[in-house]
């Protein structure tokens, strides 16, 4: 998928949403668990419920590597089930990988080849050698890690050296790897404010954002600080969309928690010009 056409999903949908599939099998609605693959089902469910309102789906590939080869089994059908019924959607796997060449090799292989995603989050620390693997595949994309929501990102992420963070100096030294047509970086939304100091140094590049919704995140604080002329951000909300009903009415409410967002998002690229 070229930047140009995730753009113009933007521009269609009047969304920036993001659906993040942390599909946890023990948090599944029970009436599902006697399905032959419950995860499968749901995620299914929740896809068909939200696809005219997302841009993206980004499963996050930890539930599903805990569930052992069933996991793959219900990753793989839901990422083939998504690119047959709704191949405008861009697929994201959130996999985090990141190593010496020759592995990073098999991961890209893995996930942008054998399971056809359209992108991958991947690891920045290993530096270029453990990246430039993920970027031979001809319209794919990499999303790096650059400044993550957690707590613990305050232990590596804003260590300083002659003035440069070094979340600040991910974002430049990989512009030496990629550029705003292949790669992509996570910035947390509990973050928000700092966007504009990172749009300094990415003005062009789309941003992946969790921490909207259960995180705690403002929607309005990140695109105040981190929308560009064509939007440039994906947001992603997981439990909040997913797990907002545990009945058998779970999709429904699932699109509802969807639209809700969608709503917002639309006000605010229209107030930014962007539609």
């Amino acid at each position: 998928m070229t930047y140009n056409e995730l753009f113009e999903q933007v521009k269609n949908k009047k969304s920036f949403l993001c659906v993040g599939l942390d599909s946890d099998i023990k948090k599944l609605p029970q009436h599902l668990m006697g399905a032959e693959d419950p995860v499968y089902e749901f995620n299914k469910a929740i896809v068909d419920a939200t696809a005219d309102v997302a841009i993206a789906y980004k499963p996050n590939i930890a539930f599903y590597e805990s569930n052992g080869v069933s996991g793959w089994i219900s990753l793989e059908k839901t990422v083939k089930y998504i690119k047959s019924k709704y191949p405008e959607i861009f697929l994201i796997a959130d996999a985090k990988r990141g190593d010496i060449g020759n592995t990073s090799e098999m991961y890209a292989r893995a996930f942008l080849e054998t399971m056809e995603f359209d992108s991958i989050t991947v690891a920045p620390y290993m530096g270029e050698d453990s990246v430039t693997p993920f970027l031979k595949y001809e319209g794919k994309w990499v999303i790096l890690l650059a400044l993550t929501s957690n707590k613990g990102a305050f232990d590596f992420q804003f260590f300083e050296e002659n003035g440069v963070k070094l979340y600040e100096r991910v974002l430049r030294k990989s512009q030496e790897w990629g550029n705003d047509q292949n790669m992509m970086y996570v910035v947390g939304a509990t973050k928000a404010e700092m966007l504009s100091g990172i749009r300094e140094i990415v003005p062009n590049h789309f941003l992946l954002v969790p921490g909207v919704g259960a995180q705690g995140g403002s929607l309005e604080e990140v695109a105040k600080y981190g929308m560009n002329s064509h939007c440039g951000l994906i947001v992603n909300s997981s439990r909040g969309i997913i797990f907002a009903d545990k009945t058998e009415n779970f999709a429904v409410r699932a699109r509802e928690e969807a639209v809700k967002l969608q709503q917002q998002m639309a006000g605010l690229l229209a107030a930014k010009g962007v539609i």
